[in-house]
This record gives structure tokens, C-alpha cells and sequence, in this order.
């Protein structure tokens, strides 16, 4: 115990403290040098992800958008080559737009890429906006933003009715009746509606401008399973229409992925089949295919083509909800009338604009049930793809200079 004491007692060594400051300013130095070093390798990434000189293309037709993913070795090495033919471009550093822009390069379609080329808006004879929005793709919102743009770049938002049985492929003669009241509004004019395409010239009335949304297929049809079985969206449909009959409880109370599981009509896709329930709305080509007969069977060959045709000869833009950032910048660039900005508003007031028809009680659903369901969904995924890189195409266009 006495030499323990002792031990207590001992002073401590006089260079005792200007031994521990020295270690400390070593240590500064070091984590001084070493952050030094992390910030000019963090500067050369991005030098790296974001080049000064990205350039153009043209072609990506429809039948070639499915080769992007079997064109990835070919898209890497253009990545790879010296990218200084056009200089003073920049394309953000999001991977599909960089796959887009890749792969035009690695097949010689980068020299001919036009924004006039692509730009649908000069070909129409009135200044009035048809957005004949497809369900569960952000159209609320997109509809919402309409509304306040009207007053910035003064145009007159109409849009549809809310209605008790919602249909979107229309006869002849309401087709007709369609065209005729949109062809009468007030100019310029912007009209909403779940409503399929609608040849304006075959009743001999002027063109709008098409414009429209899309979003990944399976993920568009889990919202909307979800949609439908919502709360808030009864309460709403029995304010409009009080004498709708409350759903089956099991039918609510029943997920998406044992719907899948049990073979539930509901959630099958059967391929071809042309019925669906009122309110499945499977087909986001049938939005853009039209009305015909030939658009109704499901993840067709025909429908697909006939949609692919119709957004590259009649649509000025059609945006994607997954990549709002692009889709806002090209229908400031393509129709500006209707859509000058439209980025401002839309992120200065994205608080309110996000949470329009959110609907909070939709569970996640597991990645192996989605990729069973997407195996039914080939050819609207293909579609899907053939928007997304046609508005990759829009973008990349507006960045050459000279064209």
C-alpha cells in the first residue's frame, strides 16, 4: 500500500505536456493533409461525372430502344472515348441519360440530333394543350401545376368532370364531340382529361398539342391496386355519387402480393386478353394508341407499335415521373408558352405539389413479386423505355449548340 501511495505521488515528467501538444499538432497535420488530399480527388470525380463537352445524336427509333441494354459494352466504350467534338455542352450525371447519350454515340446517331427534328409543338395548328392524362402517373400533380402556371403565362386550365363510370375509349361520334368542344375554347387553353388519343384531323378540326406522362408500368399498377382500395378515395366517390354501393371488405382488405399469389382475375395480366375491370387500367399504351379495336389487347405487339407512332408523330413531350427534372426542362424548351417556369414553381412549391392524392396506405410490396409481374409486362415496359429515351433525346437536343 505504501509504495502504491508512493506511486501516486511521483510527479508527472516535466515535457510530460509539450510531449502530448506535439502529438496533437502532428495529428492536425496529418488529418489536414489527408483531407487536402480527399478534396482534389472528390474534385477529380466530378470533373469525371460531369465533362464539359457532351454532344448529340439523332435516330433511337422505337424498335431500337431495347437494344440499349444488350448495347451496354458499346455504350461503355463511347463513354470511354475523348468527348471533345462539341464543346461547352453538359449533361447532368444521371445514369440513364448518360446510357441514352452512350449509346447514340457508340452507334453514329450523335451527328444528326435536331430539337426541330423533335419538336412536335411547331406542327400544331392551335394553341391549346391536351394533356389526356394517364391514371397513377403523377397527373394530379402535373394537372396542379397546370392550374398555376395559367396565371403566370396567361392561358385558360379546363379540365373534365369527375364522373361516376370513367371511360377513356370513346365512339366515333363522342370522339367528334370531344374534338369539337376542345377546338372551341378560348385560346391559348389547356384541357385535362383520362380520355385515349384523339385524332383531331380525322373530323377535319385542328391539332393540339399533345402532352402526357408515363411511369414504370408495375410500379403505375401497384399504385393504382392500392389507389382504389384507399379510404379517402370512397369517401370522395360517395360525396359525387352517394348511391355507389360500399366495396366487399375482403376485397380491401386484400394485398397485392397474395392477390398475385392466388391468381386473383384481378392481378394475372393475362396476355392478349381484351376485357379488363372497370378502372384497371393496365394498358398505358392505350392512352397513346387510341380508340381503335386494335389497341386493346393486353402487351400486344400492335398496340405497342401503333402507341410508339402516335407519341413520336403527335406528341410534343411526354414527360416521366421517375425523372421530373429532365421532363421540366424539356417542356420549358419545347412549348414554353404553356410551360415557362414551370421548374421554379414546381420546386419552390414542391411541399404542396408532392402530396397531391398521396396515398399513405399503400405497403411496400418485395422486389420478387415485382419481378413476377413484370414478366407479363414486356412490351408496356418497352414502351416505357421508348418515352424515357425519347425525352433523353429531347434534352440532349437542346444542349447542341447550332441546332
Amino acid at each position: 500500500m505504501d509504495s502504491l501511495l508512493r506511486y501516486r505521488r511521483m510527479p508527472f515528467p516535466k515535457r510530460y505536456a509539450e510531449f502530448v501538444a506535439l502529438i496533437a499538432i502532428s495529428c492536425t497535420l496529418f488529418l489536414f493533409l489527408h483531407t487536402q488530399s480527399l478534396t482534389t480527388r472528390l474534385r477529380e470525380m466530378e470533373d469525371k461525372l460531369q465533362p464539359s463537352s457532351l454532344m448529340s445524336s439523332s435516330g433511337l427509333s422505337g424498335n431500337s430502344i431495347s437494344q440499349v441494354a444488350s448495347a451496354g459494352s458499346a455504350a461503355n466504350q463511347g463513354h470511354g472515348q475523348p468527348q471533345n467534338q462539341h464543346r461547352g455542352l453538359v449533361v447532368p450525371a444521371d445514369s440513364n441519360l448518360h446510357q441514352t447519350y452512350n449509346y447514340l454515340k457508340s452507334t453514329g446517331q450523335m451527328q444528326t440530333l435536331s430539337a426541330r427534328d423533335l419538336n412536335n409543338t411547331r406542327r400544331a395548328e392551335v394553341p391549346i394543350i391536351f394533356f389526356n392524362r394517364v391514371p397513377k402517373v403523377g397527373s394530379q400533380t402535373f394537372m396542379e401545376l397546370l392550374r398555376r402556371l395559367a396565371i403566370r403565362n396567361e392561358y385558360t386550365f379546363h379540365r373534365d368532370v369527375v364522373q361516376r363510370l370513367e371511360v377513356i375509349r370513346l365512339s366515333p361520334d363522342r370522339q367528334q364531340e370531344l374534338a369539337e368542344m376542345v377546338s372551341d375554347l378560348p385560346m391559348p387553353s389547356v384541357y385535362v382529361k383520362h380520355v385515349c388519343y384523339t385524332n383531331f384531323t380525322r373530323f377535319g378540326l385542328p391539332m393540339p398539342i399533345y402532352v402526357n406522362m408515363v411511369r414504370d408500368p408495375v410500379e403505375r399498377i401497384i399504385s393504382w391496386y392500392y389507389y382504389v382500395r384507399a379510404p379517402w378515395y370512397f369517401v370522395e366517390r360517395k360525396q359525387a355519387f352517394p348511391d355507389l354501393p360500399l366495396p366487399d371488405p375482403r376485397w380491401l382488405k386484400k394485398d397485392f402480393e397474395t392477390c398475385v399469389l392466388q391468381g386473383d382475375p384481378e392481378c394475372t395480366y393475362a396476355q392478349g386478353a381484351i376485357h379488363e375491370g372497370i378502372g384497371d387500367h393496365r394498358r398505358q399504351t392505350l392512352f397513346f394508341c387510341g380508340h381503335d379495336e386494335q389497341c386493346l389487347p393486353f402487351n400486344s405487339q400492335g398496340a405497342l407499335e401503333r402507341a410508339k407512332y402516335a407519341v413520336e408523330s403527335q406528341y410534343a413531350v411526354v414527360g416521366v415521373l421517375e425523372d421530373l427534372n429532365t421532363t421540366l426542362a424539356v417542356l420549358e424548351r419545347y412549348v414554353p408558352k404553356f410551360f415557362s417556369g414551370a421548374t421554379n414553381v414546381y420546386f419552390n412549391e414542391v411541399n404542396l405539389l408532392q402530396k397531391i392524392n398521396k396515398n399513405n396506405f399503400k405497403p411496400p410490396v418485395s422486389h420478387e413479386i415485382k419481378e413476377l409481374v413484370r414478366r407479363n409486362f414486356t412490351r408496356e415496359i418497352e414502351f416505357y423505355q421508348f418515352c424515357k429515351q425519347r425525352l433523353y433525346k429531347q434534352y440532349l437536343a437542346t444542349q447542341l449548340p447550332h441546332k
